[in-house]
């Protein structure tokens, strides 16, 4: 972010691409994917980000690339929940695999799996 503007001066692509260490391209992309996400446009399609779309951009960044969301999983945390930081994060599914069958019985919990490994376990003692 630039040093000589201050906290509530619009910014520019490029500044805001700087800022968060992505290509301007995927700012662009963002805008198409999250309607949330609209800065200003001025002559020559040139965009200017406000306060409100500086956040919203950094919180997309966060948790796209360092929580690991998917798009989608983004997508309905901000329609959903809101972008704000008590929100709720909405677990995206992992893509399925190709082996997977499509009608497979959802994951147990760690301590279901564990619970039911034990008594495995004491059945295959006692016989």
């Amino acid at each position: 972010m630039a040093d000589s503007k201050s906290e509530g001066a619009f910014r520019t692509i490029s500044e805001v691409a700087a800022e968060l260490g992505v290509p301007q391209h995927i700012l662009r992309y963002w805008e198409t994917r999250f309607p949330q996400l609209k800065p200003l446009q001025r002559a020559g399609n040139r965009r200017y980000y406000r306060p409100d779309d500086v956040a919203l951009a950094r919180r997309i960044h966060q948790l796209l690339d360092q929580e690991g969301y998917t798009i989608r999983g983004v997508q309905q945390m901000l329609a959903g929940k809101g972008a704000g930081p008590s929100a709720q994060p909405v677990q995206s599914a992992p893509a399925p695999s190709i082996a997977a069958a499509p009608s497979a019985p959802p994951a147990m919990p760690v301590e279901a799996l564990a619970a039911l490994r034990a008594l495995l376990q004491d059945a295959l003692d006692e016989g």
